[in-house]
């Protein structure tokens, strides 16, 4: 096979591959119930009066705003602790308002139900609501949301404002609620997994910085000697420069640290800056790793398909070089592993096989049982006989021009062609189609019902989704059936006389006409 006849079988097939990995579906899923049997049945429990169901879209909004507000808090407290000094101003009416919404929300949890761990059903009795918060995140949560800012104002004492803006660093357990959104998130399939984590890695990154910069600012700004630390060094009169200047300052020190390249221009002067210091690149050390390792897994999982497929192709090519095979062998080779890899997302058989029985056969029947009816070789046989087919029959898909069955070999299943279309082909020292195979058709049903090998080889002409039932399990069936055994014998005589039928009207039409004047 020529080497663009490989390059438009890959660009052809993997520009469909985007596409369909485009494509969503999806629900959200809890990061504490079983996805999504347990969430929909909690969703339709009726609950008690005056609780709050946690699959409530108003709920769910009400968690958005607060994460939002979580955002918030998690940028000012850090910058507020060691930048800015409390007053009454609009920075803190806005501390107060924020706090004020999750103070809400602590007496709103109180009225929520929860998912209990064993049975996963929602628990909507008051008492075991109440008792559940108050011995898990109640006092962090009081902790995190007491105005201290205003508490700090009653102290004319440094150390003790100081202390005050310490222990308001608390707001910070917020954080809880963007780590429970994300693990949410990376299993909503609506959201590509690639990106949210990336969100997730970005957002630690920069959380980290903006922490490390802020408290590095603070020892510089409380340290007696303000010419002997890092910032007083390149900047002696540093505290009457802007907020802003000096905010940028600690983020450029933070991020040359973080990525390892330090210029050298703003290092530790004195001991307490270098004890610092250290903490920090040990820190940055773990961040570093942890990083470098779920972006390479990531880049990793992204182009292994892809890396898999190029060189299925190459030593698909190589082999049909090697042997010398025919183009239409090679043809039907690279349009095979093409289609595995288009449909492999799909994951249909393995989803299927990590089911129980009962619920596949269930999906077989709900998908396949009306085109089994309606095929001529079981018309007039038993629900229970139909049923039992279905549930043993696999669905395979098959490009053009590929050979299903081939003449002359042993029979081993029987096909139902769901869509697509097939041509039957007698090889005769020449290939003849003998007759077309539509939808609802079957084939391989002589070899294996009548104990022959196959008469014709059987080739699509398109993309055809075809139904596949073992020889082995439809014999197993008939056993147990055998007034539907002679149902099915019957009607195979009637398929043979229609095509003979049709195979004549066919050639008949194809022999010429003699004009007569």
């Amino acid at each position: 096979m020529s080497v663009s006849c490989t390059k438009t079988f890959f660009t052809r097939f993997y520009t469909d591959e985007l596409k369909f990995e485009g494509s969503s579906y999806g629900s959200v899923f809890s990061s504490d119930i079983l996805p999504s049997l347990g969430a929909r049945i909690n969703q339709s429990t009726k609950l008690r009066k005056y609780i709050v169901s946690p699959f409530d879209p108003r709920y769910r909004a009400w968690e958005m705003l607060l994460v939002i507000l979580v955002v918030y808090s998690a940028w000012i407290c850090p910058f507020e602790f060691a930048f800015l000094s409390y007053k009454e101003d609009a920075l803190f009416i806005a501390d107060h308002i924020v706090n004020g919404f999750f103070a809400v929300d602590i007496v709103l949890t109180f009225f929520v139900a929860y998912v209990d761990s064993r049975t996963y059903l929602l628990i909507d009795y008051h008492r075991k609501i109440a008792v559940r918060y108050l011995s898990t995140w109640f006092i962090f949560d009081v902790c995190s949301t007491a105005p201290l800012q205003s508490l700090s104002l009653l102290f004319t004492d440094h150390n003790g404002a100081l202390g005050f803006k310490a222990l308001n660093m608390l707001r910070l357990w917020r954080l809880r609620r963007v780590s429970s959104l994300f693990a949410r998130l990376e299993k909503d399939i609506r959201f590509d997994y690639f990106w949210t984590r990336c969100t997730k890695l970005i957002s630690v990154t920069l959380f980290a910085v903006h922490c490390a910069g802020c408290f590095y600012y603070l020892i510089a700004d409380k340290y007696p000697n303000p010419r002997k630390t890092w910032i007083g060094a390149e900047y002696p009169n540093f505290k009457q420069q802007s907020v802003w200047k000096r905010y940028i300052a600690s983020i450029y020190w933070s991020i040359v640290t973080l990525t390892t390249t330090g210029y050298g221009d703003l290092h530790a002067e004195n001991t307490i800056e270098m004890v610092f210091d250290i903490v920090y690149m040990l820190f940055n050390l773990g961040l570093t790793s942890y990083l470098i390792g779920n972006m390479t897994n990531l880049v990793v999982h992204w182009t292994s398909r892809t890396r898999s497929f190029r060189d299925n192709v190459r030593a698909c090519t190589e082999f049909a070089a090697r042997n010398q095979l025919p183009p239409k062998i090679q043809d039907q080779m690279l349009s095979h592993i093409c289609l595995k890899f288009k449909t492999e997302g799909m994951k249909q058989q393995e989803t299927l096989s990590d089911l129980p029985r009962a619920i596949r056969s269930n999906i077989a029947q709900y998908l396949f049982l009306s085109t089994v009816q309606k095929v001529q070789l079981f018309n007039g046989v038993s629900h229970n006989f139909l049923f039992q087919l279905v549930s043993e029959m696999e669905a395979e898909y098959f490009p053009p021009r590929e050979d299903v069955v081939l003449q002359n070999e042993a029979p081993m299943n029987i096909y139902i062609l769901v869509s697509g279309a097939a041509d039957m082909v007698a090889h005769n020292g020449l290939q003849k189609v003998v007759l077309k195979v539509q939808p609802e058709d079957t084939f391989g049903e002589i070899g294996v019902l009548c104990d022959r090998p196959e008469p014709f080889t059987v080739r699509t002409t398109e993309l055809s989704q075809i139904l596949r039932l073992n020889r082995n399990s439809l014999s197993s069936i008939i056993q147990v059936n055998k007034a539907d055994g002679q149902i099915v014998m019957s009607n195979l005589f009637s398929v043979l006389s229609s095509r003979r039928k049709t195979k004549s009207e066919t050639e008949s039409s194809r022999k010429p006409r003699i004009c007569r004047t």
